[in-house]
């Protein structure tokens, strides 16, 4: 993979600026430009993938906006882009459950837990989730505390409220 040339540009949405990290394979960080760790987000997608990620122009990166758009518009419900996982077999395995959440539900960490079938593993399917490099399209925003609280969100409590308030008025 020596050879992979990530893009990134600047998605803009209701939030706030985000940046977006494609490649013709497709979509590997979607992350706000305020998120805690940041700089550690796009440290771990270079070493992951031993690829430099400079600025450009890609198609791709154009569809991630429009998609965005309609998904803080209320006309998306489901992403189509291909995403790229960059992390751990657990983590990908919790990633890929927590795109099965339905838009406008939510799920605690311990039932992503018993679906991945590691039910003590809870405070792992948290670190998991705070790991996500691909936010709202892998809707790490969806997870919530067991007795029904907003529990933490890399990004801000603030933007986890507005993105669920979205999918519940929709």
């Amino acid at each position: 993979m020596m050879n992979l040339k990530i893009i990134y540009g600047k998605i803009e949405t209701p939030l706030g600026e985000m940046l977006a990290c494609v490649s013709d394979e497709g979509l590997y960080l979607l992350e706000f430009n305020d998120r805690k760790k940041y700089d550690r987000q796009i440290n771990s997608l270079k070493k992951y993938f031993n690829s430099e990620i400079t600025k450009g122009n890609h198609p791709l990166l154009a569809e991630v906006q429009t998609q965005i758009n309609e998904y803080f518009q209320g006309k998306r419900k489901e992403f189509t882009i291909l995403l790229k996982f960059s992390g751990t077999e657990f983590q990908k395995n919790v990633w890929k459950e927590l795109l099965k959440i339905p838009y406008g539900k939510t799920a605690s960490y311990s039932d992503i837990a018993k679906k991945i079938k590691n039910p003590k593993a809870v405070r792992a399917v948290a670190n998991a989730n705070a790991a996500n490099k691909i936010a709202i399209i892998i809707p790490c925003h969806r997870v919530i505390g067991s007795d029904g609280s907003l529990t933490g969100y890399a990004a801000g409590l603030d933007k986890k409220k507005f993105l669920l308030k979205i999918e519940n008025n929709t």
